[in-house]
């Protein structure tokens, strides 16, 4: 056990079945059961189970609530209906991205919203801190649990267990099991078909325990924050922290298109603006390996002619590693805005130049629909 971490409600179920577990945010959480590869292919052609409590849970409720929070969040909330969730961000003042989340839209009025872990009481604070009178910012993080069901199996696992199932992407229904209402979001973070189930802690363990009895016969495994992180960066997933941050903006992250340009007003919006009118000098790209190496987080990105990695760096890695699909090296990096797709660069893995293609993620396909 790591002392002084934080545990979701599951931790003891992890460690029953063998999970190795590591700080992530402040959390002792369970990295990998069977093995990274193991849990990344089961996702890909069954299904996995993720334990993500430790991701925020925050309600926005009162008259007002979608409208004070579309003011503030980067993606315009009015272009979806109630029942629907939204990709956006928290942006400060300079543009920088302060979280990514997603909201769910239940009405005008009643908003749910998942931060990223570390990020949850910040968020709720920034929000209280500027909320007008008659919106109610409710932190559900210790009440709450979140249980990611991901892969091509994952709609007959739901409806095996009694969920609703048949829904469109990034849409959402409030079901119950055990008496006990859940939220049914079909969305995830591996571009995989998938489900986000939303559920007090009263019934987390019910339900974990009862997707893995009656996945079995689906091929459903446990998976750990190791497969969730190969499965995202094949699909060019954004990490907050490393990806994007308080000094990395939308713009610059590729992600525009999750930002409401022709609203009034949203933190950031200003320093937005300007950057996408002046054009960003650094942006964010795909990197794939052309020779063996494997990319991490924090390498340098050289010039093809630099073959002695002399020169000043072109960019920085902000996530690598070895694609399990793709059975070569991948990355997203930070790199001088005239590096383009199509470009071969030297990345410098511990001294050595190994030859990578600038790429526009997606690296495959996602299956998500």
């Amino acid at each position: 056990m790591n002392s002084g971490l934080r545990e979701t409600p599951l931790h003891s179920r992890h460690v029953q079945l063998g999970a190795k577990t590591a700080d992530f945010g402040g959390w002792d959480m369970p990295i990998e059961y069977a093995g990274v590869l193991v849990e990344h292919d089961a996702v890909r052609s069954a299904v996995g189970i993720f334990d993500v409590s430790h991701m925020g849970k925050v309600r926005i409720h009162g008259d007002g609530a979608l409208a004070y929070l579309n003011s503030v969040l980067t993606n315009d909330l009015d272009r979806i209906p109630d029942g629907s969730a939204q990709y956006t961000m928290l942006c400060n003042e300079f543009g920088g991205v302060v979280d990514d989340l997603i909201v769910y839209r239940w009405s005008d009025d009643e908003i749910f919203m998942v931060p990223n872990a570390s990020n949850a009481s910040v968020i709720v604070e920034l929000l209280r801190e500027s909320a007008p009178a008659g919106v109610t910012i409710e932190n559900h993080h210790d009440t709450h649990g979140i249980i990611a069901v991901q892969g091509p199996n994952s709609r007959a696992l739901l409806e095996a267990i009694g969920l609703p199932a048949e829904l469109d992407y990034m849409s959402m229904i409030s079901a119950s099991h055990r008496g006990e209402p859940v939220i049914v979001c079909r969305s995830g973070y591996t571009g995989e078909l998938g489900f986000e189930l939303v559920l007090p802690n009263i019934i987390l363990g019910s339900v974990w325990d009862v997707l893995l009895e009656r996945g079995h016969a689906l091929g459903a495994v446990p998976a750990g924050l190791g497969a969730r992180d190969t499965l995202r960066l094949e699909m060019g997933y954004p990490l907050h922290g490393q990806d994007i941050a308080a000094d990395i903006s939308p713009v610059e992250a590729g992600l525009s298109w999750a930002v409401g340009w022709d609203k009034p007003q949203f933190a950031g919006r200003e320093a937005l603006l300007k950057q996408r009118e002046a054009g960003p000098r650094r942006k964010l790209r795909g990197l794939k390996s052309v020779e063996r190496g494997i990319p991490r987080a924090h390498m340098h990105v050289h010039g093809l002619a630099d073959v002695e990695l002399a020169e000043p760096a072109i960019g920085d890695i902000t996530s690598g590693t070895y694609s399990p699909s793709l059975k070569c090296g991948i990355a997203l990096a930070l790199l001088d805005a005239d590096i383009e797709p199509g470009y071969d660069v030297l990345v410098d893995v511990r001294g050595k130049p190994i030859r990578f293609q600038v790429v526009k993620p997606p690296f495959m396909a996602p299956s998500t629909r």
